[in-house]
This record gives C-alpha cells, sequence and structure tokens, in this order.
C-alpha cells in the first residue's frame, strides 16, 4: 500500500516512515525538501498519485499566530483537495491531546481548525490521532515557560510519550480503517507537570529554578486538571520515561540544548 507521509523528514516522520517500510508498505517522505509544499501545492498532486493513505505530520516553521493559522488552514485544504483527487482513502493527522481545551493558544487554535477542516470534509475517510507532549520536548517547554530568569509552570497532571511510541500508533492507524473521530495516544505515565520539568533540567545540569505557579499557563493557555492528560480508552505507549532516559534519543535531547 502507497503511504505517503507529508512532512516525513521532520520528528516524527522520519521515525514513521522506515516503519511502513518495514510492514512492507510503499512510504513516502513528502516535503519541501522532496519538492513536495503543501502551501503551494507544488508536487502534490503528483506525489499523491496512487496514494491509499495519507498521513500528515507537518507542522509549521512559524508559530506567529497568524501564519501557524495560515499554515495548518492553507496545507490542509491542499491536502484534501488533492488527495480527494488522486483517490486517497484515509487521511491520518496528527494533533495533540486537549487541542480544543487550549484554545487561548494561537498554535492550538490554528491546531483547532485544522481538525475542524478534516471533520467537515466529505471527501475523504479520516483520523485524527491527538498525542500528549513527546518526552523529546519536555526542555522545550521550560524554555517556553520562562518568566524572568525562572521556569513558572503549573501544577497540573501530564501524561507525556516518547516520540518513537507515536510514531508506532500512527503506523497502526494508518493501515487500519478510518474512525472518523479522534484517537487519543498518551504515554503509559502521569506526572505534574512542575514536578517533572523539575526532575527533567536537574538530569540535565540546567540550573534553571522551576517554580510552582497555580497561574502560569502552557504555551499560551491557561490550564485545568484535564487539559494535558487523555480521557478513557486513550492508546498508552509502552516507554516509560526510566526507559526512554536510557536510550539514545535521550541523550540527542541532552546534547542540545
Amino acid at each position: 500500500m502507497k503511504i505517503v507521509v507529508i512532512g516525513g523528514s521532520g520528528f516524527i516522520g522520519s521515525k514513521l516512515v522506515p516503519k511502513l517500510r518495514e510492514r512492507g508498505h510503499e512510504a513516502i517522505a513528502a516535503s519541501p525538501n522532496s519538492g513536495v509544499n503543501t502551501l503551494t501545492g507544488q508536487g502534490l498532486a503528483e506525489a499523491l498519485e496512487g496514494t491509499s493513505v495519507i498521513v500528515d505530520v507537518s507542522n509549521s516553521p512559524s508559530w506567529e499566530d497568524s501564519a501557524v493559522l495560515n499554515f495548518f488552514e492553507t496545507s490542509t485544504r491542499n491536502l484534501l483537495k488533492y488527495g480527494a483527487e488522486a483517490g486517497v482513502k484515509h487521511f491520518v493527522a496528527l494533533s495533540v491531546v486537549g487541542t480544543d481545551r487550549l484554545y487561548e493558544s494561537g498554535y492550538f487554535r490554528a491546531k483547532i481548525a485544522q481538525e475542524k477542516l478534516i471533520k467537515n470534509s466529505s471527501t475523504i475517510p479520516y483520523s485524527i490521532v491527538q498525542a500528549t507532549q513527546f518526552f523529546e520536548f519536555l526542555k522545550g517547554i521550560a524554555d517556553i515557560s520562562m518568566q524572568g530568569d525562572k521556569v513558572h509552570l503549573p501544577p497540573v497532571p501530564f501524561q507525556p510519550m516518547a516520540g518513537d511510541d507515536v510514531a508506532t500508533a500512527l503506523a497502526r492507524v494508518a493501515v487500519e480503517a478510518p474512525v472518523n473521530g479522534t484517537v487519543e495516544i498518551a504515554g503509559p505515565e502521569a506526572f505534574r507537570l512542575d514536578e517533572l520539568l523539575r526532575r527533567r533540567l536537574a538530569q540535565l545540569n540546567d540550573p534553571r529554578e522551576v517554580v510552582t505557579d497555580p497561574n502560569a499557563r502552557y504555551s499560551g493557555a491557561k490550564v485545568d486538571e484535564i487539559a494535558l492528560v487523555p480521557g478513557k480508552g486513550a492508546r498508552l505507549g509502552e516507554t516509560s520515561l526510566e526507559t526512554w532516559l536510557t536510550q539514545p534519543a535521550a541523550k540527542m535531547a541532552a546534547a542540545a540544548r
């Protein structure tokens, strides 16, 4: 089966493509680097010819509110249009657990717009995979949560997962029948956001202090006890935090700090 991975050279896409190929599928990594531009439509018709499944794991190059909204709206419209013309049978899109609860954030408003376009389209059956945050990006959460020289985070439940488990879950959904709805995926363990970041920064020998602040925001949005965790029935990854810390991905994340 031919499966085109939009954003196939990115963080999740580069993990997903080999997993699909290992299962015997013709997995194509599509990105501007390979001549496929979802914003302009360049190369889409050619890339999607004979394709059964599109998996969209792309992300906006800019997180400025208007830029990210334009990226997800334009890219998704193009994928739905060209995908329908190519006879694609399944559209899989990677999104974020709690997106609809994080509308104060410009980034998540853009993800909400993306999801609505997919849901309201009658052209291609779909599955939206909402994932919790990745272990690899924990330091990035600290970076965007700075107030002065300290990291301010709310004491809310948080259930991150390994990027490799995200790719594994996407590979499964891609070859299953479309759900025409949402599939939630998450890590096997829940933590408290501020405590986990305090622990991770200590592991990285990062001297920044993490302040527990009930009024702190997550990516610009106020969060509550359910905003960053999946609901019942979520598919859980196998990789615990302790296991992930022994893997090369953790060492790479540490080296990138």
